[in-house]
């Protein structure tokens, strides 16, 4: 076999891989706590929409919505409460009549498997069995925000402040507790269930607030069309069912 025809053929390889050229990958921005869901719907859509392409960029939300007033290339923005996405269309990022709630999710306490005894209520959290309690970052992580409102509506914050251990992002604060590296954690519903081999929900955390997820396509990158097509994906039929699969309720 020689040189020329190795090479020949690893040119026909490369260009049989390729994507064809008419293709397009649309990058999508979401709220770490839809990394399971989004994954699969991304999926669903590729086998939808042949033969375009979804890549995931996920994180908190409020660090999303920065890195959009910086000018990344995001084609689709989904975020976990209401105020970051009033954020994206005050910065005049996204398509406003494009904009649509599409889940909701329910805050609750996790604790590694072994404590004993599991808290019952908030005001429980003031025992020393919960030294550590991981909550996302308030000023950036709507579970964080969600989780801080908690404590003060309870009239908690300040007792429960200083034993707090700033997240990233809600699914650090899910492994922070499945490690046994915090005693208690704020995690969405959904998040809790991804791990209920490591970790165990203690009880519901009441909010005023519900957690709906809002979705919009952005402006300016030129795949709006097939960004609409997404969004409209999400907050149909073949999104919602993979959605509640994940035990994502409708908005």
């Amino acid at each position: 076999m020689t040189r020329h025809f190795l090479l020949a053929l690893s040119l026909m390889i490369g260009l049989a891989s390729a994507p064809p050229s008419n293709a397009t990958t649309l990058t999508v921005s979401a709220a770490a706590s839809l990394r399971d869901a989004f994954t699969e719907i991304g999926a669903e859509f590729e086998k939808a929409n042949p033969p375009h392409r979804v890549q995931f960029n996920f994180g908190g939300s409020g660090q999303l919505l920065q890195q959009l007033k910086r000018g990344a290339p995001v084609d689709v923005f989904a975020s976990a409460d209401i105020a970051t996405m009033d954020g994206a269309e005050a910065a005049n990022v996204i398509f406003r009549d494009g904009r649509a709630n599409f889940a909701r999710n329910q805050m609750v306490l996790v604790i590694p498997p072994d404590s004993r005894p599991a808290p019952r209520t908030m005001d429980d959290l003031r025992g020393p069995g919960y030294a550590r309690i991981a909550i996302g970052n308030p000023e950036s992580v709507p579970a964080g925000h969600y989780a801080m409102m908690a404590m003060v509506d309870a009239g908690l914050w300040d007792a429960l402040k200083p034993k707090t251990v700033n997240t990233q992002n809600v699914r650090q604060t899910l492994d922070y507790v499945a490690r046994g590296e915090a005693d208690a954690g704020f995690v969405y519903l959904t998040d809790a269930l991804t791990m209920r081999d490591r970790v165990k929900v203690a009880f519901n955390v009441p909010l005023k607030a519900q957690i709906l997820y809002p979705i919009a396509a952005l402006k300016g990158w030129g795949n709006e069309h097939l960004a609409r097509k997404f969004v409209e994906f999400v907050t149909g039929e073949p999104g919602q069912r993979i959605l509640a699969k994940y035990q994502f309720a409708r908005p």
